[in-house]
């Protein structure tokens, strides 16, 4: 599978967390992006750092979990190597 297919949330998701760099809350992310949070876990699991079974994942994206008064966030933090992967841009558009 190509890592920017179109129509893939994952640019937008690195340019927002880009701009972020203290990360974003889950529900946050979403709301910004317009996505539900299936799609964005879903997206994160393969962009992030945990392994998917038996596949590596792209470490991208880190998750974390803060706690304060309130409980427990979730924030997602864009990870040097996800900066340098959007920093490339997206991969030239194959010939077929």
């Amino acid at each position: 599978m190509s890592e920017w297919t179109e129509g893939s949330p994952t640019p937008r998701l690195l340019a927002a967390l880009a701009a972020e760099p203290g990360g974003v809350s889950l529900p946050r992310l979403c709301k910004r992006l317009g996505l539900r949070m299936s799609v964005l876990l879903r997206e994160l699991a393969w962009i992030g750092e945990d392994p998917i079974g038996e596949h590596a994942g792209l470490g991208w994206v880190r998750i974390e979990v803060r706690s304060d008064a309130r409980g427990e966030t979730r924030i997602a933090v864009l990870t040097e190597r996800g900066r340098a992967r959007l920093e490339d841009g997206p991969p030239p558009a194959s010939k077929t």
